[in-house]
């Protein structure tokens, strides 16, 4: 007798799961035996010929129903309060509960600090920071009244999607930098806040070659033949699999990278050196005879971006 699946009976939310990583990681929690709800922002299209055809968000759905899963489409926008909340609603109504909810859409407006306009920041924010607080918010909702019917802790699952641009900088990405330096910050206080209740928040840092990074990877040569691309979406999409599951119920509030079959946990942050004022209060000149050597001894440039992840690779 095969051994149950280890998302059987589970029911999963995954955003901007259309294309690329989203995509992937749907596909891997309908394969584990989740019921998913495929969210992608917009309306179904027109294929060549011009006639009207599925969006993405259904046609992936519809991939993992053929495949024998259980699957629907939504295509409604995350950064949107009300439209988060009807997106948690649905799986709820469809499935009966939400278990796991892994945030992933995302937009890139890539630009300078000095030559960023203030929409382009506005946008980056409001999809990835704003979007991710949408939909954890009615998801916990959800998982604190469940706990408290129930009088103890239930199953609940966050993976949240950071980026190794807030860890190493991102000199043209400021706004996405911090979108995703954001994101490890509402994982973390998340994580916190909902253990107790049985839900874990972990967050990544994925690198892939997908649609919405195809100029950030342009000069990333892809391998030929049968051989799977190091940035392909599907070397990320089992971490989260993992992370959405029972097994993974020890990790809660991490950030991991994740590329080219390799996992990296990254430490937090910790005090690298102190200094205490001899008065009630430091002035200027005893701040700077106690900095100054201090960063004088330091590397030039270096600040408090580990820009080190980048260099990861799988051994």
């Amino acid at each position: 007798m095969p051994l149950p699946l280890p998302l059987q009976g589970l029911s999963a939310i995954v955003t901007g799961a259309g294309r690329g990583l989203g995509r992937a990681e749907a596909l891997e929690l309908a394969r584990l035996g989740a019921a998913v709800v495929v969210n992608d922002y917009g309306q179904p299209g027109r294929d060549g010929s011009g006639e009207a055809c599925a969006g993405p968000a259904e046609e992936v759905a519809a991939g993992i129903r053929a495949a024998g899963g259980s699957a629907l489409a939504h295509t409604g926008d995350v950064s949107d309060f009300p439209q988060a909340r009807a997106l948690v609603e649905l799986a709820v109504a469809e499935f009966g509960k939400l278990d796991i909810l892994v945030n992933n859409a995302g937009i890139l407006r890539d630009r300078m600090v000095f030559s960023m306009a203030e929409e382009e920041w506005d946008a980056v924010l409001r999809v990835h920071l704003k979007g991710h607080f949408n939909t954890t918010r009615f998801a916990a909702a959800h998982w604190r009244d469940r706990s408290k019917r129930a009088g103890e802790p239930v199953f609940g699952r966050i993976v949240n999607t950071s980026s190794e641009a807030f860890l190493a900088g991102s000199a043209g990405q400021p706004n996405y930098a911090a979108a995703k330096g954001g994101i490890v910050g509402l994982t973390t206080s998340t994580a916190l806040a909902l253990g107790k209740y049985g839900v874990t928040a972990n967050a990544i840092c994925p690198r892939a070659r997908t649609r919405m990074t195809e100029d950030v990877f342009a000069g990333v040569e892809q391998p030929t033949g049968s051989a799977l691309d190091p940035l392909a979406p599907e070397h990320v999409a089992p971490l989260v699999g993992y992370l959405a599951s029972p097994a993974a119920a020890h990790v809660n509030g991490q950030l991991l990278v994740v590329h080219g079959g390799m996992v990296a946990v990254v430490e937090r942050p910790r005090v690298a050196a102190r200094f205490d004022s001899k008065q009630d209060t430091f002035t200027y000149d005893e701040l700077d005879a106690v900095l100054g050597p201090y960063y004088a001894d330091r590397p030039a440039g270096e600040t408090f971006a580990a820009a080190e992840v980048l260099g990861l690779r799988r051994g």
